[in-house]
């Protein structure tokens, strides 16, 4: 295993495991790697010092990867039962979100598209809204 620290287009820097770099280049030519924060496919390696392996499995990486393998099912299976139970309404999300909240349209579960700066201004007007982590889809071929 080998862990890289990435980094998206817009800047925001996090970590993720792959079993070699060959498996990340493969995942990252799909467009399975993708920011947590803002759910861009635009990646690329970020500088990083390596690690030295001592051939005992650090128990405190072991625990991490257990702990990150538990979220990132518990995320999957949150998307999924978005995309099953919620009207997908692509970009315009925040106008339907808006004219939900405002009684011009028919209440009702939506998900959709919307920057961070839409979903901030639907927050201030007292709507409520979540972003979902963009995360890869093991099931697609």
């Amino acid at each position: 295993m080998i862990l890289y620290q990435l980094k998206c287009a817009d800047g925001h820097a996090f970590e993720a495991w792959f079993k070699d770099g060959e498996a990340y280049e493969v995942q990252r030519g799909r467009g399975d790697v993708s920011c947590p924060y803002c759910g861009l496919a635009d990646v690329a390696k970020a500088p990083m010092a390596p690690h030295v392996a001592t051939g005992a499995e650090d128990p405190h990486e072991q625990r991490a990867r257990v702990l990150a393998a538990r979220i990132l099912e518990a995320v999957t299976e949150l998307r999924d039962e978005v995309r099953r139970t919620c009207e997908d309404v692509g970009p315009q999300f925040p106008e339907e979100a808006r004219r939900i909240h405002y009684g011009e349209a028919r209440a009702r579960d939506i998900r959709g598209e919307a920057t961070a700066d839409e979903a901030d201004d639907l927050r201030d007007e007292g709507i409520d809204v979540f972003l979902l982590p963009g995360i890869p889809d093991k099931r697609r071929s």
